[in-house]
Formats: C-alpha cells, sequence, structure tokens
C-alpha cells in the first residue's frame, strides 16, 4: 500500500501533508475519515481527530468504546498512540469532527493530553473556528512547567 492508498482507504496512518499551513479542509477529511472507523458499539457517537505534525504529516484516530465504560477510548487517544508508534511529534493543528462530519471540541481530558504533545503555537479548529490550545485549556500544566522546573533546580 502507498501512502495514497492510505488516504483514499482512510487507513490509519502518518500522511504527508504539502506544508506546515493548518489546510483544515485536508486535516477535516482525515478527521473525518477516521470518524468512519469508529468502534461506538454503546453510544453510536462515532468521533474522528487529525492533527498536523511540526513535519507537515497528519496523523489521525477514532474512538473505540469498550463494554466497560471507563475503558472507551476518545479519538484524540487513540490519535496520540497512532502518533507515537510512528515516531512522534509536535502537533501544529487539530480537529476532530461527529457523525455528520461537524466540528467538535475535545473535553478537557483531551485537551490536556493535547497539550502533552502540542507544539507552543498549537491550533485547534472547533465549530466557532480556529483558536488556539492555550484559549481552550488556559493557565494550563505541561510538560514545558516540568522542564523550567529542572532548569531552575540545576
Amino acid at each position: 500500500m502507498t501512502e495514497h492508498d492510505d488516504f483514499l482507504t482512510g487507513r490509519i496512518a502518518r500522511i504527508p501533508a504539502p506544508n506546515h499551513d493548518a489546510d483544515w479542509e485536508r486535516l477535516t477529511t482525515q478527521a473525518r475519515i477516521a470518524m468512519t472507523r469508529a468502534y461506538v458499539p454503546y453510544s453510536d457517537y462515532p468521533v474522528g481527530a487529525a492533527a498536523l505534525l511540526e513535519d507537515g504529516s497528519i496523523v489521525s484516530g477514532c474512538n473505540v468504546e469498550n463494554a466497560s465504560y471507563g475503558l472507551t477510548l476518545c479519538a484524540e487517544c487513540t490519535m496520540i498512540g497512532a502518533l507515537q508508534m510512528a515516531g512522534g511529534g509536535k502537533i501544529v493543528a487539530f480537529t476532530c469532527v461527529n457523525r455528520q462530519g461537524e466540528y467538535i471540541t475535545p473535553c478537557g481530558r483531551c485537551r490536556q493530553l493535547l497539550l502533552e504533545f502540542s507544539a507552543e503555537t498549537m491550533h485547534v479548529r472547533t465549530a466557532r473556528g480556529a483558536t488556539t490550545l492555550a484559549a481552550l485549556l488556559p493557565e494550563s500544566f505541561g510538560p514545558r512547567d516540568l522542564e523550567m522546573n529542572d532548569l531552575e533546580n540545576r
């Protein structure tokens, strides 16, 4: 399979993007493809997520439910797993969609998860438009705070 085949089949994979600018249409298409792979026998609420990385590639994920509801994985979780499996990277733009392909905003838990892997100026596409992760998660605590603490203690 080629990367072009991945794009057409919706296989969850890193897909090259043309540049580092947030191409919201392409990112949304990848989130919509990922949404079709969701496993949602309990809520019947599929979600797809996609992120543009600093290196220009796109990674995506979908929600995966479990009969033990607390073990359900959000689309952001499977996307981050795919990101790490593909070698890691920093997210510069992110979006997620529901069954209708409409933009939805990540919950607080997922915002914190995204923060862990975000570039400093990460943007998020929501139903209200694009915004920064910092605006969605004000006064956040994340890896950069720990890095600063390490520097101060040296």
